[in-house]
């Protein structure tokens, strides 16, 4: 493993854990793996704010749109026993649907290409007004008009994955959740994954959180439910850990997987750009993908009522992460790539020397806390209340155990001016940076 590697994996749970207090989050989960084994995990938060449950890392979380790869995987794995084709028409799978959803191809429903309707005509059972739709109310969905004609665009459909269950269970002639439990997610070695809920008695669950608007504070909402007919769409419930675990496999350069070489790199290509979207994404099989810091991912993301979460693989580093949060406001994406925003720079600039390691700790004024982060040649002032602690971040060069020059900075900064590292404080230009209790019991004093 990389030096550098080591460096990020310290600093990501000290800027995660700093995010969650600012924010006001209720929790937050994260893992990461490196060639397919698990190198650091962790929970910061409460699994319940109404009970004051402290989060751990075995808590489960639901993690909603994550079921689509599940269920991608589900597909080309038939498909790779020549059970079906994925340009076969849905409609010789499943009876009573729309004419013209029927000729739909796996594939395009696999890539949101069929332009099938996204909910339904009441998409309550997402903001918990009704129960998931059980498999007739879906097949009656089905009969309807898509909106869309096939193949034109990307048109994102609970709908088309929860058809892809009916799929499945046509094939296989068992129940879609029962077969996905022993042929993907037993078979992928997930020990903490459920095919949909409601989770076992003592089985630890997250709960889902609300924002604080409108009640005035955040209240809980269990995710100890079924989403029946769509739990292709949106049932599984997983940890942090066991994402990375299974997502990793799905890369192409993974040495043990379910599925061929060939079947995944057909889920992770990109089959369709997301379009009036302001941040570039694609979508390949059940699979998202797009790039951050230069850095190429794929992977999925999630949201149901009360979860926001987030996994990426990066494939070229070897890497996969995943962030899971228990609020509707959950900073999932952000949080997921400002820890990749840590790792590029640590790989860019290395891990900590003998000259810098001494450097370090977290400091502040009344303005802003700052960390000093060092790498092997330098060490960084980030700002670890931003949601990319590195963004326009000063750089040290070490001149003496306690002494240092500013040569890299913004134009406002302290571009040119001296470094100082003391026992209490540091000094940066004419700034000085102390501990938060000092700098706490100074505001106090000095102002009402």
């Amino acid at each position: 493993m990389p030096r550098w590697l080591n460096a990020a994996l310290d600093y990501i749970p000290r800027w995660l854990e700093f995010q969650l207090r600012i924010h006001e989050q209720p929790g937050c989960a994260f893992a990461i793996a490196y060639k397919g084994r698990l190198l650091a995990e962790g929970a910061f938060g409460y699994a319940d704010l109404g009970k004051r449950t402290p989060l751990t890392a075995r808590h489960r979380f639901r993690v909603a749109s994550h079921s689509k790869t599940f269920a991608a995987t589900a597909l080309l794995k038939l498909r790779e026993a020549r059970r079906l084709r994925l340009d076969d028409p849905v409609g010789r799978y499943v009876d009573g649907l729309h004419p013209q959803l029927a000729r739909a191809t796996l594939a395009e429903l696999l890539s949101h290409g069929s332009g099938v309707v996204r909910d339904g005509p009441d998409s309550g059972q997402f903001v918990g007004r009704r129960p998931f739709l059980s498999e007739a109310e879906l097949r009656a969905d089905l009969k309807a008009p898509p909106p869309l004609r096939r193949n034109a665009r990307f048109k994102y459909s609970n709908h088309g994955y929860g058809l892809l269950g009916l799929v499945v269970q046509a094939v296989t002639g068992e129940p879609y959740v029962s077969w996905l439990r022993r042929e993907v997610i037993d078979a992928a070695g997930l020990g903490e994954t459920l095919a949909d809920g409601p989770p076992p008695s003592r089985t630890p669950l997250a709960m889902g959180h609300s924002w604080t608007q409108p009640v005035g504070r955040r209240v809980v909402i269990p995710g100890d439910y079924s989403t029946n007919a769509i739990a292709a769409a949106a049932g599984v419930i997983s940890t942090a850990a066991d994402l990375v675990r299974f997502f990793q496999q799905l890369s192409p350069q993974a040495k043990t997987s379910l599925l061929s070489v060939a079947s995944r790199r057909e889920m992770i290509r990109r089959h369709w750009r997301e379009p009036d979207s302001t941040v570039e994404r694609f979508y390949g099989l059940g699979v998202m993908s797009g790039s951050v810091a230069q850095w190429d991912w794929f992977g999925h993301s999630g949201g149901l009522q009360g979860y926001i979460t987030r996994t990426y693989v990066l494939p070229r580093q070897d890497l996969a992460l995943s962030v899971l949060t228990n609020a509707v406001d959950g900073l999932a994406l952000p949080w997921i790539e400002g820890a990749v925003q840590i790792l590029r720079a640590f790989a860019a600039k290395g891990a900590p020397s003998a000259t810098t390691r001494s450097w370090t700790g977290r400091w502040w004024t009344l303005w802003n806390p700052i960390d000093l982060v060092p790498t092997a040649r330098r060490v960084l002032v980030a700002r670890p209340d931003l949601l990319n602690p590195f963004l326009d971040a000063s750089e040290i060069q070490v001149k003496g155990r306690n002494a240092g020059r500013i040569v890299l900075a913004a134009g406002g900064a302290h571009y040119g001016e001296p470094a100082r590292l003391g026992r209490n404080e540091v000094r940066l230009g004419g700034t000085r940076y102390r501990a938060e209790r000092a700098v706490a019991r100074e505001m106090a004093s000095r102002y009402r």
